[in-house]
């Protein structure tokens, strides 16, 4: 079976597809790195392609601008999301295969706070509390997570035997599943005594599997 056909049967990416995705996110990576780490007036297109190793070119070639390509890490998170959902085991329930995908790729290695709880990474929390409040950024965000939002409905409606088209399912648990990652994001990079970012995740998608009851 040709890398073509064969992507086209699986729904996984081909070969061309990951590669400009892996590029998009290597620059993605570079740009969030550079602003959280030294500020976002002092970072500039050149210096995120040359942290990333590709030319200026390329970098135009997939963004306008570093806000543009600061957002796309969150598209490709949900694309990974994704993937990862058609993936997991056919049996298992939905909500408990979008609460592995979701984990996988939002705290990886998050199994004991390192990341959001570690002093030595205050700075980085603080970095990443400042480049959100940018405003440029914001207009990004929004297309980006509204793109995310359209890509994840069709791995769901994949899943669920549903059309991401013409029913609402996949679309709405596509929207539940980005509020409450959003909202498990917030809460740990601005909680008063640092949370793990894994250890809210699962607390959200287990009262979203419970139905939301009341606490």
């Amino acid at each position: 079976m040709a890398p073509a056909d064969e992507a086209r049967t699986t729904g996984q990416p081909g070969l061309r597809e990951r590669k400009k995705r892996e590029t998009r996110l290597a620059l993605s990576q570079a740009a969030i790195r550079l602003c959280v780490l030294h500020g976002w007036d002092n970072v500039t297109v050149d210096q995120i392609a040359a942290e990333a190793d590709v030319s200026v070119r390329t970098f135009r070639n997939y963004f306008t601008g570093k806000a543009e390509a600061i957002a796309a890490s969150h598209l490709e998170r949900m694309l990974q999301v994704g993937d990862d959902l058609l993936a997991r085991p056919v049996g298992e329930p939905l909500w408990d295969a979008l609460r592995h995908a979701v984990l996988g790729r939002f705290a990886p290695a998050d199994t004991s706070g390192t990341i959001n709880s570690a002093p030595q990474n205050q700075r980085w929390r603080d970095g990443v509390r400042l480049m959100l409040a940018e405003p440029a950024l914001a207009g990004e965000i929004v297309k980006a997570n509204a793109a995310a939002q359209q890509e994840l409905a069709k791995a769901i409606a994949r899943r669920t035997g549903t059309d991401a088209d013409r029913d609402v399912y996949p679309k709405l648990v596509a929207a539940v599943v980005a509020a409450g990652s959003a909202v498990a994001v917030e809460h740990s990079l601005r909680a008063d005594q640092p949370e793990p970012l894994g250890a809210v995740l699962a607390q959200v998608f287990e009262q979203l599997a419970a139905g939301l009851p009341m606490p």
